[in-house]
């Protein structure tokens, strides 16, 4: 996968593809802990995916234990401690 980008003839979920791109760049320090995420809005329009996608990506993360959401706030990234 280019960085960055999303495959959508890939054998791997789009969700899923979406998810391990935003844990990288959290990972690498992209994106802040205490910092939110892009909004689902804006996963749509970037990386050409149906609302349902990012959302699912979104939840993979919190699953993961990357990011959690705040009520009315948005969903942000996990600090380390």
């Amino acid at each position: 996968m280019a960085e960055g980008e999303i495959r959508h003839n890939s054998p791997v979920p789009v969700y899923i593809q979406l998810a391990d791109l935003l844990a990288e760049q959290i990972n690498a320090g992209e994106i802040q802990p205490d910092y939110p995420i892009p909004s689902e809005a804006w996963l749509q329009q970037r990386y050409g995916v149906a609302r349902n996608t990012a959302r699912r990506a979104v939840d993979l993360l919190r699953e993961r234990g990357l990011v959690c959401t705040i009520g009315g706030r948005g969903t942000f990234v996990k600090g380390k401690g």
